[in-house]
């Protein structure tokens, strides 16, 4: 009989994985107190200090392989841990611990680690709390290469779909490299640091499987489905073989859509339809002309900030920008403003924020500390005398933030017509619904603005007040409640009323059961992923906006008796 597990599905363009179960043994490495003898202290610091050492080692090699169209949060993720490796608070006091207690390496570690973390339980900020989890993850490492019980030991991964509670961003890149078929976590969220890179990896994945290391055993054939989100052990023949066909199929059917790809995204009532792609590397622009992209909704520029102390140059500015105006070929280019702060960290922000995903980020940082914002500014201006570009504002809560962004870009036009550098006057300036606050003063941010864009990743989760990255609320994360789109409409609405063009860049915008509601709604522009485009274009070609808007019309003359949920499973698809 087919065992199964539920649990998210991570969508990538392969949705079908075969393979062994490996259970990876997993938690903190068990630690007795041990003590060694005293002629051989100084053995036992080299055998510490060459642990540490090794540790840095791996995560270099890891940290060399890193895709490079991987998002700034990866990189950054194994950066934070070398960068703890490399720290003395980390070696020193274990080294004392040897020395002076006569302890072995892994006890002395295992102590530092204990007390580390008593200091880390006594502050109430969950910025550090994290920090805690990126200490376990640093000392696992060093404890493991001392008892010499490395995960890494395994040779091979081919042929393999890892069961684990969970998995770092280093550990994935570690089992890419060795063949990693796909994996399947007790715990995570689609929208973790893990989830982002194997849909840049294009592994197969789902999380949030509870209890899928005690339900299938190791080296049992597995089957994982991410499109239902479904792990199967013990398939017969004809299971396997009907989940070959469907990948076979799957297979054909997106080779088949890349055929038309170039094709524009116009409805069965002839609305023309902007479907756009996010990116944050000039390597994501091949994919994005590839799948058919009309052009870049959103252009994430924070990893120019990444993992350096100093302020990237206009002119480093400006050569990213110009790679990716080039490579887009005259297609309208969106570049957003560093958004920094909250879960992207950088050096060169120093944050002591309780809670930074409600601190001191994105715009309120660049008014804060234009010399972060400046540069940046006169480099798009400047890219725009090159092609078509706008300049956006990352989350905006009112009007007062818009006009001191407004009187900023004013003074950096001002500075590039003394040196007489060439930009495009006329330059669009929009600004991100990310925020219910600015949702609900939509009409006054239309009448500033040029566009809008909603970014939904955060507008959903400070509308339903969860953490979208917390497994244990996760289940709360709801596009399609009422209260998230009553603000997108009043935003698409306000857009209307001022001739104000309105986008939206979230992840909401590239997931097919919601784009007929948003079609619906009078939303035109989507901007997402480049491997949802040649889905979402291929949808928008099947529908037609007024049989979408009737059936919106209704719901919203009638909100408390039709479920929004069940809603968007009536809408027509041709």
């Amino acid at each position: 009989m087919t065992a199964a597990c539920v649990g998210i599905g991570i969508i990538t363009e392969s949705r079908i994985a075969f393979g062994e179960a490996y259970l990876l043994c997993q938690g903190p490495v068990c630690i007795t107190p041990s003590w060694v003898e005293a002629d051989n202290i100084e053995n036992e610091v080299q055998r510490f200090l060459a642990a540490v050492k090794e540790a840095a080692q791996q995560l270099n090699l890891i940290r060399k392989d890193i895709p490079s169209n991987t998002p700034e949060e990866i990189t950054e993720f194994i950066d934070t841990h070398l960068l703890m490796l490399e720290d003395k608070a980390i070696s020193e006091q274990p080294v004392h611990y040897i020395r002076e207690k006569k302890l072995t390496a892994e006890w002395a570690l295992q102590i530092h680690r204990d007390n580390l973390v008593k200091l880390f339980d006594q502050m109430n900020d969950p910025y550090l709390r994290t920090r805690k989890d990126d200490l376990d993850h640093v000392v696992n490492r060093i404890q493991k290469i001392l008892i010499a019980n490395l995960d890494e030991v395994e040779d091979t991964y081919s042929g393999k779909i890892v069961l684990a509670d969970e998995l770092s961003p280093a550990d994935l890149i570690a089992m890419k490299q060795r063949g990693l078929s796909g994996f399947v976590t007790e715990n995570g969220s689609p929208m973790s640091h893990t989830a982002i890179l194997a849909r840049s990896l294009d592994i197969p994945a789902v999380v949030g499987a509870h209890g899928v290391t005690r339900c299938f055993r190791h080296a049992e054939a597995l089957v994982l489905d991410t499109t239902n989100g479904t792990v199967l052990a013990d398939c017969n023949e004809r299971e396997v073989e009907r989940f070959k066909e469907l990948q076979k199929k799957e297979s054909n059917r997106l080779q088949e859509l890349r055929h038309g790809s170039q094709k524009p995204a116009n409805t069965l009532d002839e609305i023309s339809i902007h479907v756009m792609a996010n990116i944050e590397f000039t390597e994501d622009v091949g994919p994005a002309i590839a799948n058919g992209a009309a052009g870049v909704g959103l252009y994430r520029t924070e990893f120019l900030y990444m993992n350096r102390s100093d302020i990237p140059s206009e002119e480093e500015h400006l050569e990213n920008y110009l790679d990716v105006i080039e490579g887009m070929v005259g297609r309208p280019i969106t570049i957003r403003t560093l958004d920094l702060g909250a879960d992207k960290q950088a050096q060169v922000v120093s944050s002591r924020c309780v809670n930074p995903a409600l601190g001191l980020r994105a715009i309120r940082l660049c008014l804060k500390e234009p010399e972060l914002f400046m540069p940046q500014v006169r480099a798009i201006l400047r890219a725009s005398a090159h092609g078509s570009v706008r300049l956006m504002l990352p989350m905006i809560t009112n009007a007062w933030e818009v006009n001191q962004a407004l009187k900023l870009i004013r003074k950096a036009r001002l500075q590039l017509d003394q040196k007489g550098e060439a930009y495009d006057p006329e330059m669009p300036i929009g600004g991100m619904i990310e925020v219910p606050a600015a949702a609900l003063n939509a009409d006054e941010l239309a009448a500033q603005l040029d566009f809008l864009s909603i970014g939904t990743n955060d507008l959903i989760q400070y509308t339903l007040a969860i953490d979208r990255l917390d497994d244990e609320v996760s289940y709360l994360y709801d596009p399609l409640h009422p209260s998230v789109l009553q603000l997108i409409q009043m935003t698409i609405d306000a857009g209307m009323r001022h001739g104000t063009p309105v986008g939206m860049c979230g992840e909401m915008a590239g997931e097919l059961r919601y784009i007929p509601m948003l079609l619906g709604m009078g939303l035109r522009e989507f901007s997402m992923q480049p491997l949802a485009l040649l889905d979402a274009k291929d949808l928008v070609r099947r529908v037609n906006t007024q049989e979408l808007s009737d059936l919106v019309t209704q719901w919203r003359s009638n909100m408390s008796d039709i479920d929004p949920h069940q809603l968007i499973k009536s809408f027509p698809i041709h």
